[in-house]
């Protein structure tokens, strides 16, 4: 008889779907039909609530557990049982590695107030010690693009300021409280003296005027007529941007190489673009321009950047994950010759800040449908089906080795870690700011440390939030969410998170103990083989798989550490299969 891990082998292989590709469902559905288990389907849905709440620590108390054994099984038929170290523990072994030491003090720092910038702050006060007066109501994942560029100012002009997080719609209910303060639910939203103020570019105006030079804070807006004209014909320039990136992602394209398609050709191999393409570049072209006027990098000859800067780059950042996506445009390829917008990203990667509140392509493209509608795909086809799919993680983007650097997203033209973390680990900047030159080997430790130490901190929470992916879990009693994956309502599989907890605590050990060539111990790969009871493999498969995916970037991780934490996952996941 064939053992029973072979089958699901063969399925996987006869159905040609890479591990990647395979939804939740679909996933149990392959190993459910290989056990010949029966059970109830769940759905794709989920949280999109933190996945790491910032709660006290709740300590593993689980050991692994093996199955019975069998030629048919799809455990070693001489296991036995192994001590898998529980979340305590292994919080403990973290938290005496530089990256964990440097991390438990930004904790501190950050209730206080000071710290590293962090997407999760609640309290800014920089160098002032008296209590803010201005309370800021951003959302809660990091999604809202008139939310980011607020706080980048703030984190420029280093304001004091309180922070409440708040659920956009697309993904959560705004607490009761908020919506009594701020009736019509929008962010972001400034409290002063029990005063309301919504709208970003009026709240990031009167932060700016609040708070002005004669008191030791750089001016956001211009301080003459001349650069005040200048300034109100670059605001002109982003919203004629903007509008023609909505019309070119999120209407049909007609012409170029999307007419091609239509008519049964791939299209858009050449140079052929549609009417909306053209039109796009060319206004991008024009804000290359703009850039290109000043002696520095940014849209003024300041050393810093200033409100238009910050007007532009957040939607600057969802135009670049979302060309390279549904339209296979990687606005950053130098064969487009966007000198003066590739020197201005640069500029803002080389700020801690930016890193802070910066999402990556995946979780961009998953939350720009809410907010904006389904993008269309098109443009250059053979490239956009690469893109999607590098973005995706089907590519192998998401597993094990991972390259050093990103294809579509460069990590080191800045710090790809928040600087305390680079520090612990004595990786320095180039001369210009960048981190290209840094040992890979000892980046990637770094990296690995710091999703470690964020899953050894929450595991019980996480554990129990992935087990939403299991055949009884993710039912939602109540209500729905525009996100694709949203549910903060989902139940989890009580029966499963065992089995899911000690998966994921071999998931953080070997995060932790990997050697330079990043490929976890296949002792490691045993434990975790022998840790799942095959009548819980299908479920231990579809939870993985689900937090996997909602691994939140910067919500959770800078990418450059939560790259590693999905490819990890998928070790998981193909060790398991």
């Amino acid at each position: 008889m064939v053992a029973k891990h072979h089958i699901v082998s063969r399925i996987i292989k006869t159905h040609q779907v890479p591990i990647m590709k395979l939804s939740i469902v679909g996933l149990t559905t392959l190993v459910t039909a290989a056990y010949g288990f029966t059970s109830s389907s769940s759905t794709t849905t989920s949280s999109r609530k933190t996945l790491f709440p910032s709660s006290s620590f709740q300590q593993g108390v689980l050991h692994s557990r093996s199955s019975s054994s069998s030629s048919s099984s799809s455990m070693s038929s001489t296991s036995t049982a192994t001590t898998v170290p529980s979340w305590e523990t292994l919080q403990s072994d973290v938290g005496e590695t530089p990256v964990g030491r440097a991390l438990n003090e930004q904790i501190k720092l950050r209730a206080d107030g000071k710290g590293s910038p962090h997407v999760q702050n609640k309290l800014r006060k920089f160098q002032s010690d008296a209590d803010p007066q201005i309370t800021l109501y951003r959302d809660h994942a990091g999604w809202c693009p008139y939310c980011q560029k607020t706080m980048l100012l703030i984190e420029e002009k280093q304001i004091p300021i309180k922070i409440g997080l708040v659920p956009m719609r697309s993904y959560g209910d705004k607490p009761r409280e908020f919506l009594q303060k701020v009736p019509s639910g929008l962010l972001p939203a400034i409290e002063v003296n029990g005063q309301i103020i919504t709208e970003s570019s009026v709240i990031m105006e009167l932060l700016d005027k609040w708070h002005p030079p004669k008191d030791g804070y750089k001016p956001m807006l211009p301080q003459n007529d001349a650069d005040m004209k200048r300034y109100e014909q670059l605001a002109r320039l982003e919203r004629e941007l903007f509008s023609w990136w909505c019309t070119f992602m999120f209407r049909p394209e007609m012409g170029g190489g999307a007419l091609a398609r239509l008519m049964g050709g791939k299209g858009g191999g050449g140079g052929g673009m549609s009417g909306s393409m053209q039109s796009f570049m060319d206004c991008l072209k024009t804000v290359d321009a703009e850039l290109k006027k000043t002696n520095g990098p940014w849209f003024f000859d300041n050393d810093y950047p200033t409100m238009i800067d910050f007007v532009f780059v957040s939607h600057v950042e969802r135009m670049l994950a979302s060309c390279a996506y549904w339209k296979g445009l990687n606005l950053r390829d130098p064969k487009w010759k966007l000198d003066g917008l590739n020197n201005w990203l640069e500029a803002f990667a080389k700020r801690e800040y930016f890193l802070a509140f910066a999402a990556d392509h995946y979780n961009t493209i998953k939350n720009i449908p809410p907010q904006y509608g389904p993008g269309y795909d098109g443009g250059f086809v053979d490239d956009q089906e690469k893109m999607s799919r590098n973005i995706l993680g089907e590519d192998g983007s998401w597993s094990l080795p991972l390259s050093h650097d990103d294809e579509l997203q460069p990590l080191y033209k800045g710090p790809p870690l928040p600087v305390p973390v680079l520090e612990s680990m004595d990786l320095q900047p180039d001369a210009n700011g960048a981190y290209e030159s840094v040992d890979p080997a000892v980046m990637q430790k770094a990296c690995r440390l710091m999703a470690a130490w964020k899953l050894a901190g929450n595991g019980v929470k996480v554990a129990n939030f992935a087990a939403r992916g299991g055949p009884e879990g993710a039912r939602n009693p109540r209500k729905t969410f525009g996100a694709e994956l949203a549910d903060p309502y989902a139940e989890f599989d009580d029966a499963i998170v065992p089995s899911v907890d000690v998966a994921l605590r071999i998931v953080c050990m070997a995060l932790k103990e990997t050697d330079q060539d990043g490929l976890p111990d296949a002792a490691l790969a045993q434990m975790l083989k022998e840790s799942v009871p095959r009548e819980h493999l299908a479920g231990v498969l579809s939870s993985i798989c689900y937090v996997r995916d909602r691994v939140g970037v910067p919500r959770d991780l800078p990418l450059a550490s939560g790259r590693y934490l999905r490819a990890y996952l998928n070790w998981a996941i193909s060790s398991l299969s």
